[in-house]
């Protein structure tokens, strides 16, 4: 798709699961993609394998709880690729705790982790894009925002937050050109789900399965690009119908 070809995204969490998937069918769509993450090892591995089948990918350290590593994120990609156009707030992590069990230090993680970044990320990525006349911001969410589940609750939360996020910031940012949409998977199978009982929230959906990683990404794609032109504040499920229930 050489329409694409003058798109820069920069995926969160990139290195691994959905991030890496996401990266892929990005570039593969022909933007250039610059993925970020913690895990320098898996994030290197991932850029260069990417590289390999001839896709615009770079790697770059970013822990996505820190404010001042993301500005330094954005004049990187600035600096290097020109600007920025497409953020996918992917990265997050998972806990599987009951409430009764549940101490602060372990609420605070989800909520920096999954929720704080997020708000970090479209803080410093917002003023980059609009730079470049507009573009779009995707938070990933969760279907663990819609429903409740027994051990989720600090994970729930900070993805609930995610969305209420997205609704603002779409509200903020539409002057200057900018969409922002959230994603809410359900169960995927990622290497995050060992952090997860088996099954997770997802054995009960009527597809009767987790979704790879590539089953989420074309969503991302769409979102990323002008085909969904008139989508934002908008928070897109894709769970097996296991939000149906």
């Amino acid at each position: 798709m050489s329409q694409h070809t003058d798109t820069v995204a920069l995926v969160t969490g990139g290195a691994r699961g959905q991030g890496a998937a996401h990266a892929q069918a990005l570039a593969s769509a022909g933007m250039r993609v610059v993925i970020a993450d913690v895990r320098d090892e898996d994030g290197q591995k991932t850029a260069a394998a990417l590289s390999e089948k001839g896709l615009p990918v770079r790697y770059l350290h970013l822990d996505v709880t820190d404010e001042n590593a993301w500005a330094a994120a954005m004049a990187d990609i600035e600096g290097r690729e020109g600007g920025l156009d497409v953020l996918v707030n992917n990265a997050g992590i998972i806990r599987v705790t009951p409430l009764a069990s549940l101490d602060a230090a372990e609420w605070e993680l989800l909520q920096r982790v999954n929720t704080t970044s997020v708000l970090f990320g479209i803080k410093a990525a917002a003023p980059a894009i609009a730079r470049r006349g507009g573009g779009s911001i995707i938070n990933v969410a969760s279907t663990a925002a819609h429903r409740g589940a027994e051990g989720y609750g600090a994970y729930s939360a900070s993805k609930a937050a995610v969305l209420a996020l997205t609704r603002a910031a779409a509200l903020e940012y539409a002057p200057v050109g900018i969409r922002v949409n959230s994603v809410s998977p359900g169960g995927v199978e990622t290497p995050m789900i060992d952090d997860e009982p088996p099954g997770g929230t997802s054995s009960g959906a009527p597809l009767g399965r987790r979704a790879q990683p590539e089953e989420i990404s074309p969503l991302i794609v769409y979102l990323a690009t002008e085909a969904s032109s008139f989508a934002t504040g908008s928070d897109f499920l894709i769970d097996g119908g296991a939000t149906v229930r």
